[in-house]
């Protein structure tokens, strides 16, 4: 079965909502299945709003999520067992140990103990924090509770990842870790989007890259296809992105 014919990772159609002023307007989004994709935009170009909508921690206006064929609207749950959410800031328990943490988050989602256990070691020791199982997260730094809370998001095999500023306070051995894993995710067939404001890492990680701004997509393809898209052939990522949202600026 060709690409084109496969149910999309997730499919965001006319997603709206609203604060004292659009957030998110009218937002069409298509994310392909074993694909890496990046979501950038200024600060307030509504991504965080967008990545919490589909994740289900905020209830849009208007609009509709798909997320591998599942309805995440009208069931939340059935789409939330599939997918994962990882904010920027970590929340976990600061009295379990890594190692606790996991085993408490498999056991929400129903997982059989002699396969999450396992997959539990294989995540945190993947993520640089074998020697750390049996400590309580309370003594740990913000890189390392990030750690924790991207191993306890994925613990459960979620065919969706979704990621607001995963790269946020970790060091560079860290920030290493977390994007080893990702790949690898990808490559397993499963399908990673993330927001950063490290545009080096959207140019090396991402297949597509989508820029938003005022809440609408402005620009989306693969890093060759945007540059084609501004007129320029050879420019960065950071260059191409600030022509897109300063020629969006100017069309407003």
């Amino acid at each position: 079965m060709s690409v084109d014919q496969e149910i999309p990772a997730l499919a965001v159609r006319g997603l709206t909502k609203r604060f004292d002023r659009p957030a998110v307007d009218g937002l069409d989004l298509t994310v392909r299945p074993g694909e890496f994709y990046a979501l950038l935009g200024p600060n307030g170009a509504g991504k965080t709003t967008t990545l919490r909508m589909v994740a289900g921690l905020l209830r849009p206006d208007a609009g509709s999520v798909s997320v591998l064929g599942v309805d995440a609207l009208k069931n939340p749950v059935g789409a939330k067992q599939i997918m994962a959410w990882v904010s920027d800031e970590p929340m976990i328990y600061d009295k379990l140990t890594p190692l606790e943490y996991l085993e408490f988050v498999a056991g929400l989602w129903g997982c059989d103990p002699a396969m999450s256990e396992p997959a539990a070691r294989t995540l945190l020791a993947s993520l640089g924090l074998a020697g750390h199982l049996d400590e309580r997260c309370e003594g740990f730094s913000k890189g390392m509770r990030q750690k924790v809370a991207l191993a306890g998001a994925l613990v459960h095999d979620p065919r969706l990842i979704i990621l607001d500023e995963p790269l946020t306070g970790l060091d560079a051995v860290s920030a290493r870790h977390v994007k080893g894993l990702l790949q690898e995710r990808v490559r397993d067939g499963g399908t990673v989007i993330m927001t950063t404001h490290i545009l080096e890492v959207a140019e090396r990680m991402a297949d597509r890259i989508g820029v938003i701004a005022g809440g609408k997509l402005i620009a989306e393809g693969t890093l060759d296809e945007l540059r084609q898209w501004n007129g320029e052939s050879h420019t960065s990522l950071e260059e191409t992105f600030l022509a897109l949202v300063d020629s969006d600026a100017v069309a407003a």
